[in-house]
This record gives structure tokens, sequence and C-alpha cells, in this order.
């Protein structure tokens, strides 16, 4: 009998915390990918009044309160041109758990689950979670997932791919013709596409487009969460939307998982949503500058470094030792084989720090690149 379950002897500690926990208490942080602005204090403000009034002290719904599905269902019907019944959406405790609800659902052991690499550490670990068996992508040169690689890569055992724009780690944006081929294959093949819109706000150049809006059949589910678009990753609030019988099985995995995300964290979300939205407006346009400060300071150094087009990430083609002298200067950054075997020869650099930060890191850069040269 062994002591562990299979299932967690597979997986390790994420790359992204390894390189964070051993970095030195005085190093820039450009590793873990979360934004340095403030929740908007009008959600703030409604969790607070839910608690002092003490509306958040019991249970909701498994599927969290009408009032913030009714707030996620006009937000798709505002941003993202689909429709989703409040009752086909269900608030998790964060993208995190909405992914691995999706997972849980959707695969049997041995069932394949197809994803982007490099891509998000989460989608290889939950795969594996669940019993499935991951089938990692390469990308184009430009850092997007070609549909054509995803439909090559199916076979009569593959239950799910994954889908993520704009990407983490490398902030690619899919394009809309993309996208409704990823919805096509997913209609053609009876496969699930799931797709992980958690940045979907956070868009420089181009626009977002979801497969839900292209597909035919109910073959697609989105993640989404507002741990990036409000500043709200502490509050663990994210959503799966889907078909009714999609959303049944994904609630029998949620209910004895989390029962219900967090009441306080509930509402605040739902005051985010409906709110007002000129911050998210303004965390874009401070992501944008400082992604162009960093895209100028690697271009000086003479990296090769595809163009971002979201979130706030970038991923520059770096020499042989890079990652480790740059953190050996006082810089966290995250090797790019965090992120898959393809992301060898990589390193991924978040943006989400103010731009004198972004300037002071650049010289640290800069020191490490003149040294492995």
């Amino acid at each position: 009998m062994t002591e562990f379950s299979g299932r967690v002897e597979e997986i390790s500690i994420s790359g992204i915390r390894e390189v964070f926990e051993a970095a030195g208490a005085d190093a820039i942080n450009l590793g873990l990918g979360q934004p340095d602005f403030p929740t908007p204090e009008h959600a703030k403000r409604a969790a607070i009044d839910a608690i002092e009034s003490g509306a958040s002290d019991a249970y909701t719904s498994n599927k969290g309160t009408l009032a913030l599905r009714e707030a996620i269902s006009a937000k798709h019907d505002r941003d993202n041109g689909f429709s989703v019944d409040p009752e086909h959406l269900i608030a998790t405790a964060g993208g995190s758990e909405a992914l691995h609800v999706a997972l849980e659902a959707h695969v049997d052991p041995g069932q394949e689950v197809v994803y982007p690499d490099p891509g998000f550490v989460s989608y290889e670990a939950l795969t594996l979670l669940a019993g499935g068996t991951p089938r990692p992508v390469g990308l184009r040169d430009d850092l997007t997932m070609d549909p054509a690689a995803v439909e090559a890569a199916i076979t009569d055992d593959t239950a799910v791919f994954v889908v993520n724009s704009p990407s983490n780690p490398t902030g690619a944006v899919q394009s809309e013709a993309d996208m409704r081929e990823f919805a096509r294959i997913a209609d053609d093949h009876d496969v699930l596409c799931l797709t992980d819109e958690v940045y979907e706000r956070l868009v420089f150049d181009g626009e977002h487009h979801s497969p839900m809006r292209y597909a035919e059949t109910d073959n697609v589910v989105v993640v989404n969460a507002c741990s990036k678009t409000y500043s709200m990753t502490g509050w663990r609030l994210g959503w799966v939307a889907a078909s009714e019988r999609r959303v049944e099985r994904m609630l029998r995995v949620h209910q004895y998982v989390q029962a219900c995300a967090s009441a306080p964290a509930q509402f605040a979300a739902e005051a985010a949503l409906s709110g007002p939205q000129d911050v998210v407006e303004e965390m874009r346009s401070a992501f944008e500058e400082r992604r162009d400060v960093l895209l100028d300071g690697l271009d000086d150094m003479g990296l090769d470094t595809p163009t971002p087009q979201g979130a706030f990430y970038a991923m520059p083609r770096v020499p042989e030792g890079w990652t480790q002298a740059v953190i050996d200067e006082g810089v966290v950054v995250v090797p790019g084989e965090a992120f898959g075997e393809h992301g060898a020869g990589y390193a991924r650099i978040s943006y989400a720090a103010g731009v004198e930060t972004l300037k002071e890191a650049i010289e640290g850069m800069r020191r490490a690149t003149d040294a492995v040269r």
C-alpha cells in the first residue's frame, strides 16, 4: 500500500512559487501575477456592508447568490456578445477552482486534455489530479495557439482542449478567426473547449473574443474571475459559465469541494461587476504603459520578445543562464520551463509593478544579459 495517491505524487509545487520563495526579501518581484492596484472602493464597501449587516453570515446557494449571477450574466451580455442564464453559472473560489471543477466533471481516468505549452501551470496539474493524460501543444512563433495544431492533437481519447486568451504566461491574444476555429473544432469533434478568460479585460492590441460566442453546440465552458480585472486576487471569486447539463455536473463537484464561494467576496464581486468600470480602463492603460517600458528595455538588450497583446506578462527568448543571472541580480523572473517543456529558452516577466520599479529591474536584467553573453 502506498502512503500517498499516485495523482499527488505526479505533481509538484509550482515553479513560480519555488522561484518566489527562493528569492531574497529585498528582491524586485516580477514573478507573481498579481496587480499592484487596490480593489475598487465600491467593491470593498459592498463586502463591509454585507459583513456588518449580517448578510454574509450564512451559506449562499451552491451556485452563488442570484444577484451575483445576474451581474455575471449582464457582464457577458455587455462585454462578450453572448448570453448566459444566471442558472447556468456557478460562483467559485477563484478561477483556480473553476478550472478544477470543470476538469473533474469532464475528464475520466486516462482521457486526454490538450492545452497550450508554454501555458498556465494549473492545466497540467489539474489534468493529472482528475486522472487525465496531459497533451501539451507547442505554440506559434508569436506564442498564440494554432487551431490546426490543436485539431491534429485530438484523438478518440481527447475529452477537453484548453484555450487561454489573453494568455498567462505569454500575454498572447488569440484572433477572432482562431476563436471561431476553436468553436468549430469543439463542435466537429464533440470535445469540450475549456476557455480560460481571466485576463479578457486586459487587452492592448485588438479585441478579446470568446469561443462561446461562436459555438453551435454546448461544447464550450467559460472560466473567468474578478481576480485580475478588478485586482481582487485575494478575494478568490471566479465562475464557470456553461449549458444547464454541464453546470449540473460541475455543481456536483463544487458542492463537495467548496459548498459555496465566500459570501463577503460574492457581495464584493457583484458590486465590482455591476458598478463603475472606469477602474478597469485605468488599470488596462497603466499595464499598457508598463508593457511598452519593459519591451523597450528588452529590445535595447537585444532580447527577442513577441509583443504581448494582453494580460501583464512578457516572454522573451533568453540566452542560457539568463534567468538565474537575473535572479542573482535581485530581480525575480520565472524560467520558461516552469510553464512546460516548450517554454525552455524563454523567461516570463510580470509587469504588474510600477514604472519606476520596472526601470530598476531592467537595469538588473541588463547587467545579467551582459554577464551571460
